[in-house]
């Protein structure tokens, strides 16, 4: 009988009794795991700083485009016509 897919059984079998009999270290699992968490976080923080600062840039712009100013009131920004 021949192989459609020219997969020999014996190498196969080989490699699946191989793969099953080496131990995996739970602990490097685990840290690949936090270490993942904690890159999805900073990325989340990036994009959300980076979309602020984009907020405010596209507010400032439209600012300057309708002849005000900029005037900075402690934590907010104003928009004064002149």
């Amino acid at each position: 009988m021949t192989d459609p897919n020219k997969l020999d059984t014996k190498t196969a079998r080989t490699n699946v009794e191989s793969r099953t009999e080496r131990p995996i270290d739970s602990q490097q699992v685990s840290i690949k795991a936090w270490s993942q968490k904690l890159l999805v976080a900073l990325l989340c923080l990036a994009s959300f700083y980076g979309g602020w600062k984009s907020h405010e840039s596209t507010m400032a712009n439209q600012c300057f485009a309708s002849g005000g100013q900029i005037v900075e009131g402690g934590k907010t920004i104003l928009c004064k016509l002149s």
